[in-house]
């Protein structure tokens, strides 16, 4: 841990980095996933599906900003590295292979929920370590990962 003058115990500021540090990488990948999307999404919907998860990707990597940004400010350092997201990322590999904007949204909907979740247990693992910022911070997370959630699944006919 670098120096700082943070008030938080070094105790605590080393775990909240190791949280923020497994959640930099899921964000790293999520943005890498939301880009696949974009690339390869093909249907009569295109453009606006197309659009949708640029914006979507946007926001993602905003996530691993405000991330990365606290476990440095804790002084920690922010491991954010493609290797390092590719090695530690809790997320399910994005299946490369589809085209459909259907099975687009399906797969992206599915890993925002899943990077959502792990957002809204590290808001409790963050209250319990004593360090109300950073579990802050993660309710910020959760709560734009929940309206991407509702952006994305908007492009799904009801049934």
């Amino acid at each position: 841990m670098h120096p700082t003058h943070n008030t938080l115990s070094e105790n605590v500021r080393t775990q909240s980095v190791e949280l923020l540090n497994r959640h930099l990488a899921a964000a790293i990948d999520l943005h890498g996933q939301l880009k696949q999307a974009h690339w390869n999404v093909r249907g009569p919907s295109f453009i606006g599906v197309h659009e949708l998860f640029d914006k979507v990707a946007g926001e993602a990597d905003s996530y691993s900003d405000l991330i990365a940004e606290r476990a440095a400010g804790l002084g920690g350092v922010a491991e954010g590295t493609v290797q390092v997201a590719a090695e530690r990322s809790f997320l399910i590999p994005y299946p490369l292979r589809i085209a459909d904007e259907n099975q687009h949204i399906f797969a992206v909907a599915a890993t925002l929920a899943a990077f959502g979740q792990s957002a809204r247990d590290a808001i409790r693992q963050s209250e319990t370590l004593g360090d109300a910022d950073t579990a802050d911070l993660f309710t910020e997370v959760s709560r734009g990962v929940d309206q991407q959630l509702w952006l994305v699944e908007s492009h799904v006919a009801p049934k």
